[in-house]
């Protein structure tokens, strides 16, 4: 654990239900005040701070002055709206207080599982961070039933996580971590401090709901680490009140369960791009862009592509080969396949005029590009 949060340099901190509206009281000002400052304590670090918070639905309750959680769905969506509007408010007053600029993000799982809305979502996250923003995502629990119906804000800290390749997924909870059985029954459960991620004998462990106001517990938890380390981020489950927990976590502290990814970052990644998807078309290249990417690392500009083959959109898969048609390499394209001939050959600089918008100015970003 010293190593892993002592090197990570890109984290999403994803926060409970019960602890952002201390046990359905109402949003806790003085705890998000604390993780707030801690985030800015990162940021001066040189870290990237990504918060996923949950507490919508639970302050939504508090304002409408409902005493029980709903169970009709659009009731619990008129709650997650009404009480999204004081979660936003809350983390934009504290982060300021520390010289934080934030912004509020709402997704759903629709939009991570969309190519074209994976790549619009993973751009703005950067842009922000580029912009030393902290980025505070929840459920679009207006829209969307999956959080309120089946599980907690903790799969969509591991999905996020893998969309922005962090380095790090810590979940702070209302418990230590993740014990051997449950210690409030079994005085022999065992605290368990390192293991790795995905291992079937961790879910085996891990209960049900812990609190009456989030819908996860330990088990969602899990499975977040283990969705995590697909793309080689570890996870830490920590006590979010823990004083000073995200400060020390980096620090090198062994706080709470550590779910190591037993794959690296940077090929999981490559791993996923080069078996999951399906090869939607392709762009021919010349040398002078080959060189740059073999050897520089570079990403693919449309300048050095001479020819696009098949018809793709915005967030598909395609193949770039060489002007003897060699493989070369495969990644997601930024733009379709009719935006990509207009633009082939022409400099970055041009794309705007050319197509009257800009989305990225590559067509493949070396992040989303495998070599072959």
């Amino acid at each position: 654990m010293n190593e892993v949060l002592k090197n990570a340099r890109r984290i999403v901190v994803k926060v409970g239900s019960s602890l952002v509206t201390n046990e359905g009281k109402g949003v806790d000002a003085e705890a998000i005040g604390t993780w707030c400052r801690q985030m800015a304590a990162l940021a001066a670090d040189g870290r990237e701070v990504i918060m996923v918070s949950s507490g919508a639905i639970a302050e939504g309750m508090k304002r409408l002055g409902w005493a029980t959680r709903p169970k009709e769905l659009h009731e619990l969506q008129a709650a997650a709206a009404v009480g999204q509007m004081g979660l936003a408010q809350m983390y934009e007053t504290k982060l300021r207080e520390h010289g934080m600029g934030s912004a509020q993000v709402l997704l759903t799982h629709a939009d991570l599982a969309d190519r074209e809305r994976y790549l619009n979502a993973r751009s703005t996250l950067l842009t922000l961070l580029s912009h030393k923003v902290v980025p505070v995502i929840n459920e679009n629990d207006t829209v969307v039933t999956d959080e309120i119906k089946f599980g907690d804000n903790d799969t969509l800290g591991a999905l996020v996580a893998n969309l922005v390749e962090a380095d790090a997924l810590v979940i702070l909870t209302d418990q230590k971590g993740l014990y051997s059985a449950d210690p409030r029954k079994d005085p022999n459960a065992r605290f368990i401090d390192v293991c790795t991620a995905g291992d079937p004998a961790l879910e085996q462990m891990a209960g049900g709901a812990g609190s009456g106001v989030g819908t996860g517990g330990m088990i969602t938890k899990v499975i977040a680490a283990r969705r995590a380390a697909g793309s080689g981020a570890s996870t830490v489950i920590a006590w979010g009140r823990e004083p000073d927990v995200l400060v020390r976590l980096t620090q090198g502290e062994p706080i709470g369960s550590l779910f190591m990814a037993a794959t690296a970052k940077l090929t999981a990644r490559k791993q996923w791009m080069a078996d999951h998807l399906q090869l939607r078309g392709t762009v021919v290249i010349d040398d002078g862009a080959v060189v740059k990417l073999r050897d520089e690392g570079k990403s693919l500009l449309p300048i050095g592509m001479v020819e696009v083959i098949g018809d793709f959109h915005r967030g598909d898969v395609i193949a770039v080969r060489s002007l003897r048609g060699e493989h070369v390499a495969r990644g997601l394209a930024n733009y379709a396949s009719g935006e990509a001939r207009l633009i082939a050959r022409k400099p970055s600089s041009e794309i705007g005029a050319v197509l009257g918008f800009t989305n990225e100015p590559e067509m493949i970003h070396r992040d989303n590009l495998v070599l072959a």
